[in-house]
């Protein structure tokens, strides 16, 4: 019997199409691994036997799941159970090729925390977690019988398991016991007895990061993201003689990753440049514990795609590196170096809309950004000015990238331009416009956006008075003070699990945000409240003119509910015209009918305020109307 065709428009057909990561190795059974990816319309966790060629489902919760590893030896999945995406919870384990249903156990004694690094070793567990009544605590366990462990080290301050060597004696932490949670510092601490082996501080004020250690037993080189040259980099430190020894190679960009081959004589790492990336093999890094701190020149090989966007990358226990690789047009999938397809969906999504670049002169220097338009069948922009999404991304530590997109292309199926901005404070444009996020708060963000929609309706690509600002978490942080600061600018504005009230939301979020905004911010609201005041949203509400639109999951740790409602209860006593959608998640869906059913609010309301096609109101129940096999993934390599 054929399969029913699929009547959804591709705008939907991309959203329910399934979904998959970058596999995750065990160590020691190289065909064994886990990924996240789509089952009935959800994110969860499932393990891939690569000898047979099965992915199978592991997990299967109401809000999905998307934290994962296996153990070295590939006999258990370890994965993260919180409630409806509240990030409160304990790590759980079952054996590998167990499905949902299959035995599962709590992998410690511990009561619910929030998680801060794992790792498995052959004979101890490393766990990093956060308790609100006892802080920031990392602890060990022999084998993986687990009970309580040992801990091992215990601040205040926020602090993360980030790597254990090979021969499982040392582990790293990532600390900011300085007050710093924004530029970090590393410290080795030895598993027997928890004593100090070396500290690591970047003296410039620049945060420094672990890549994990080298993969031979008795090797003390750990490999570190270091920021000294305006830029993140790397070196490499010999944590037992204190030698560092910096990476030099002449490539464009950022370091956005790196991971170690077998053999520790290479490096995969990842550069992020103009939004795109490449990979590069860097062959023969220094061995030598030898004192010195001048840069090594490195022989550095392009491997890989030469365009979009790398958005993983690992290499596997046989020495065979694998990437998750995506473009504005094209669909996330697991490829090899050669450019072979390993793991995607057996029904490829509708491509998505290529990007143009936009380069503008802001306040602050150049302005990145990514433009999305429709085209006609002949692959030309409309002829006129159309209505604008001005798409502001979240973070603020983060930047938009040339990768697969649905949301975006809903819009452009819809007949608007859609924008990016890679405003200052974006990574993937060096320190210097990173931290430029710490002088007005919110300020120079909004000064750049605006800066690239001016120049959008200068030149004929966007109606002025059809511009809509948008963005998720930070995203929809600057959409409401945009509205606020900038009423007369903006037309609509559609937020997103954003900050609304920034004390409040600094009472409420996680400690490790907290931490952040103190950082950010200089202290605590209680230190300095006039930047607190400035910069929050709530404090201009009385000014907003423009019909907005919040959507918020209830159970958000990063940006909560109640402050949320604070700024909702503001609008309704000032009579501004507002809409709202509260959902069952935490900061953000892992259900497919949850994301489509936003974008339809999200057009619905632009078409009420604006009119045009109604929306037909429905969503697909979950798992989708699609024909058969739709929600299947193929996994090929066993022919490769």
């Amino acid at each position: 019997m054929p399969a029913r065709p699929d009547l959804r428009p591709p705008w939907e057909r991309r959203f329910w199409c399934p979904r998959i990561g970058l596999v995750r190795w065990a160590r020691d059974a190289p065909d064994r691994g886990v990924t996240i990816a789509t089952a009935d319309g959800a994110i969860e966790v499932h393990g891939w036997d690569r000898a047979t060629g099965r992915l199978m489902q592991v997990t299967r919760r109401p809000a999905g799941t998307h934290r994962a590893k296996p153990d070295p030896g590939g006999e258990w999945i370890w994965w993260f159970d919180d409630t409806a995406g509240d990030e409160l919870g304990q790590w759980r384990r079952q054996p590998f090729g167990s499905g949902p249903d299959g035995p599962v156990e709590y992998a410690t004694g511990l009561p619910p925390a929030y998680e801060a690094g794992l790792e498995l070793g052959r004979t101890v567990s490393v766990l990093g977690r956060s308790d609100p009544a006892t802080g920031y605590e990392v602890r060990v366990f022999d084998g993986h019988c687990l009970g309580e462990g040992r801990v091992l080290y215990r601040h205040e301050q926020p602090a993360r398991v980030t790597g254990l060597s090979a021969d499982e004696t040392m582990v790293v932490i990532e600390h900011s016991e300085h007050g710093d949670v924004r530029r970090p510092a590393l410290r080795i601490l030895r598993l027997d007895d928890g004593s100090v082996v070396a500290d690591l501080r970047d003296s410039r004020g620049r945060g420094v990061r672990s890549a994990g250690f080298a993969p031979g037993a008795g090797d003390p080189r750990l490999l570190v993201v270091h920021e000294r040259r305006g830029l993140r980099a790397l070196l490499i430190w010999d944590v037992l003689t204190g030698a560092q020894v910096p990476l030099a190679w002449d490539v464009p960009g950022e370091v956005e990753s790196a991971d170690w081959y077998p053999d520790g004589s290479a490096l995969l790492v990842t550069v992020s440049h103009a939004a795109r990336s490449r990979l590069w093999r860097i062959e023969s890094p220094v061995r030598s514990a030898a004192p010195g701190t001048a840069p090594a020149g490195v022989t550095a090989t392009p491997v890989g795609p030469v365009a979009g966007t790398v958005l993983a990358a690992a290499v596997r226990p046989d020495g065979d590196a694998w990437l998750l690789w995506s473009s504005a047009a094209d669909p996330p999938a697991v490829h090899d170096l050669a450019g072979r397809v390993v793991l995607a969906p057996s029904e490829p999504a509708p491509a998505g809309v290529p990007i143009e670049d936009v380069w503008v002169d802001g306040p602050g220097g150049r302005v990145h950004a990514l433009l999305r338009r429709p085209r006609d069948a002949a692959g030309q922009p409309p002829p006129g000015p159309i209505p604008l999404l001005v798409d502001v991304h979240g973070g603020p530590s983060a930047h938009d990238k040339d990768v697969f997109r649905p949301g975006p292309s809903a819009w452009v199926d819809h007949g608007f331009a859609v924008v990016q901005v890679n405003y200052r404070g974006s990574t993937g444009y060096g320190t210097a416009w990173r931290e430029a996020v710490s002088d007005r708060i919110g300020e120079e963000q909004l000064e750049d956006i605006a800066a690239v929609a001016d120049h959008l309706v200068a030149a004929g690509i966007a109606v002025a008075e059809k511009v809509v600002l948008s963005g998720h978490s930070w995203g929809g942080y600057l959409t409401l003070l945009g509205l606020g600061t900038q009423p007369e600018r903006w037309a609509l504005g559609i937020a997103s699990s954003p900050i609304a009230d920034y004390v409040a939301a600094y009472e409420d979020e996680l400690d490790s945000l907290k931490a952040f905004d103190r950082s950010l911010f200089g202290g605590a609201p209680a230190d300095v409240p006039d930047r607190y005041l400035r910069a929050s949203p709530l404090t201009y509400v009385g000014d907003v003119k423009a019909p907005v639109l919040v959507l918020a999951g209830r159970n958000d740790p990063h940006c909560p509910i109640r402050q949320i409602d604070t700024y909702l209860a503001a609008l309704e006593r000032a009579g501004k015209p507002h809409d709202r959608h509260i959902y069952d998640a935490g900061h953000g869906s892992l259900l497919d009918e949850e994301r489509v059913r936003q974008i339809r609010i999200k057009l619905g309301f632009v078409t009420r305020h604006w009119g045009g096609p109604a929306l037909r109101p429905r969503t697909a129940p979950r798992g989708g109307p699609a024909s058969a096999g739709s929600n299947r993934l193929t996994e090929v390599a066993r022919f490769i």
